[in-house]
């Protein structure tokens, strides 16, 4: 009965407020040729970017004012909406409403200031009904919009690549229906470290997907960056959907000698990433302080050193 209540309410409330979007600037198609993200002319394409925090822990930042910050003053090329399912009781499975309003908020402002946008399934459990209703009803809202990239799985823990597989290419099939040129990322076991095991056994049914690999530079070293490196050169196309420079936890000191070393990997293999997370809270990950404006500009005293670092990167 919550899974019709749930798909009932997001019907709703995307049919009510559904159009087509336009782009403003055009940005290009995206597609994998071979394991490189490319544009329609066949250019390789590499974003750089910044993942909001949960939306049902930081819905304030969920706004055109946060995004037009992201894209105009820290020069995000990609945003990533995290809209969390399954954690607390205030996320989508509770009140899908509420979600929705703060996804498609965040997509229309990153298409408005033309930076491309993950919508990001920001999930450990799976949930295959109610994941599939929701990407109809978003490829839906946003068939012909180039700017959209969908993020089926944030990070599976206990599933098996068998499973995985399984529900994305079902998902993927949902999407594609509706979108046939929409980029699509799928996680991979263990948190996004296990790459190794989509390698060993690919999406064959559709392309133009890519897998996510997550690392936090304080916890995941070289061994990770080498077991990625394995997976594309086995011809897998891997997209840094969430990274860091702290440990897994999401605190503790930030390592600068890591961070670099992920970097400089990150520029020489052309991997496009996402770094988490526009937050507020007393911990390391944190790109901002509590007192940080909700809708930006953010000065440097509304900034953690996270997020002083991130906006350099982003910078360069």
């Amino acid at each position: 009965m919550k899974t019709k209540i749930i798909i009932a309410l997001a019907a709703l409330c995307l049919a009510a407020c559904s159009r087509k979007q336009e782009t403003s600037p055009q940005l290009p198609w995206l597609r994998v040729e071979g394991t490189q993200l490319v544009n329609e002319a066949g250019g390789a394409v590499v974003l750089h970017g910044v993942s909001l925090g949960w939306h049902n822990l930081w819905p304030r930042f969920y706004n055109e004012g946060a995004v037009e910050t992201l894209v105009n003053d820290w020069h995000a090329q990609v945003i990533r909406a995290s809209m969390g399912v399954g954690y607390t009781e205030v996320d989508y499975l509770h009140r899908p409403d509420e979600a929705l309003s703060c996804i498609t908020t965040v997509v229309d402002a990153a298409v408005k200031y033309g930076s491309y946008v993950i919508v990001d399934w920001h999930s450990h459990i799976l949930l295959q009904e109610e994941a599939k209703a929701f990407f109809t009803q978003m490829a839906t809202r946003y068939k012909g919009v180039p700017n959209v990239i969908y993020e089926l799985f944030n990070e599976p823990i206990e599933d098996s690549w068998e499973t995985l597989k399984s529900y994305a290419e079902d998902l993927t099939g949902a999407i594609r229906e509706i979108e046939p040129k929409a980029l699509i990322l799928m996680g991979c076991p263990h948190w996004d470290q296990d790459i190794h095991l989509p390698a060993e056994n690919p999406i064959m049914a559709y392309d133009n997907i890519m897998y996510t690999v997550h690392f936090y530079a304080a916890t995941h070293s070289q061994w990770l960056r080498d077991r990625t490196d394995g997976a594309i050169a086995s011809g897998l196309p891997v997209f840094i959907s969430e990274c860091a420079g702290m440990e897994a936890s999401g605190n503790g000191p930030i390592s600068h000698e890591g961070w670099k070393e992920w970097t400089d990997w990150m520029g020489e293999k052309k991997l496009s990433w996402a770094a988490w997370s526009l937050s507020d809270k007393d911990e390391s990950c944190s790109m901002l302080w509590a007192l940080a404006p909700s809708e930006g500009p953010w000065e440097e005293r509304d900034m953690q050193e996270w997020g002083r670092i991130v906006k350099a990167e982003l910078s360069k």
